[in-house]
């Protein structure tokens, strides 16, 4: 069950469905992009990863056939008000909900005391309106660590302590990208990878390292070529200096384009299948490389930003975050194209 919230993670709803088809499920944030996934033409399920927020969201759910996450006792107890009219026979199938148990992440789902009560209490509702069999989820903690069995608190600790609860006739989802890369044994009946479909890494590991591929590459090309003296800077705040002379390439691509400001000097790039580092300051609509050492480089030539030669987790970790906040953050003015 693929994650394709916050619009695919960057890459663009109707342009990865065409990838998905496969997939047995998908996982959404938003119910609007649930129902556009239904127009597009997706007839298997859909599951509402933060449920339904008011009696509008649960009609909506109900008319587009969706599944829902259940996380705390008012969703519970406006699910359970619903009439009999909603009954198994008045869908094509029946909803299956996702009762979301906090094992120690405290984000979102029932704590460990308050969980029997809620499943016992869903489990009734689904067997009198004949819905699917409900499935317990969670959201490991540490699943992302070197050591995720050592973590406080442990995966382990966790997995053991739902199969306690669990029972027997349901199904489990408890494993996103980093359960699903690095603890396989306790991901439960139904994965829901996110950044690992788009070819990064939620870690410890390199994606490369797992066999990940990039989904998504960022690339522009050199606008202009400035020569410079050694001791001339670059860009706003003249923060990078030349400690020789050298040739800085101008790219288009800046800020507005979702390039992080706070890039630091030193940020790769791919330049005719070499690394030119970030120097200057990165600004709305251009940033600025070092290309001294790649002197076939000119105005017009292609520079990736991320992708097959720069991972984006690498570009990510030189700016002090994720890759995730990138790939999201790719601006709706950059034109996208799906390679076949």
């Amino acid at each position: 069950m693929p994650v394709v919230k916050a619009n695919a993670y960057g890459h663009g709803l109707q342009r990865v469905l065409t990838a998905m088809h496969s997939a047995d499920a998908l996982a959404i944030l938003e119910i609007e992009g649930a129902v556009a996934l239904r127009k597009m033409g997706w007839e298997k399920p859909i599951l509402l990863l933060e449920g339904c927020f008011d009696s509008a969201d649960l009609d909506l759910a109900l008319a587009w056939n969706l599944d829902w996450v259940v996380h705390h006792a008012d969703q519970l107890a406006q699910l359970l008000a619903l009439p009999v009219a909603n009954r198994a026979s008045a869908f094509e199938r029946p909803p299956r909900i996702f009762l979301k148990v906090n094992t120690g992440m405290n984000r979102l789902g029932f704590a460990m005391r308050e969980a029997p009560a809620a499943i016992k209490a869903l489990e009734a509702f689904a067997q009198t309106h004949g819905w699917s069999t409900p499935v317990l989820m969670t959201h490991f903690a540490n699943a992302d660590v070197a050591n995720p069995m050592e973590a406080v608190p442990s995966a382990l600790v966790q997995h053991n302590l739902l199969m306690q609860i669990k029972p027997a006739h349901w199904q489990t989802s408890l494993g996103n990208s980093a359960a699903v890369l690095n603890c396989t044994a306790w991901v439960g009946n139904i994965a829901r990878p996110g950044i690992a479909v788009y070819g990064a890494t939620p870690g410890p590991r390199r994606a490369a390292e797992y066999g990940l591929k990039p989904a998504m590459q960022l690339i522009s090309q050199i606008l202009a070529v400035q020569q410079l003296k050694a001791g001339e800077r670059v860009g706003y705040g003249a923060r990078w200096q030349a400690q020789r002379d050298s040739r800085i390439a101008v790219v288009a691509c800046g800020y507005a384009d979702g390039y992080p400001r706070h890039a630091p000097d030193g940020t790769p790039t791919g330049v005719c299948g070499h690394v030119a580092p970030l120097v200057g300051r990165v600004s709305m609509d251009m940033l600025t490389i070092d290309i001294t050492d790649i002197p076939q480089a000119t105005v017009g030539t292609s520079v990736e930003l991320w992708g097959n030669q720069i991972a984006v987790d690498d570009v990510a970790q030189c700016c002090s975050t994720i890759a995730y906040e990138l790939l999201c953050a790719v601006a709706p003015r950059v034109p996208m194209f799906v390679k076949e």
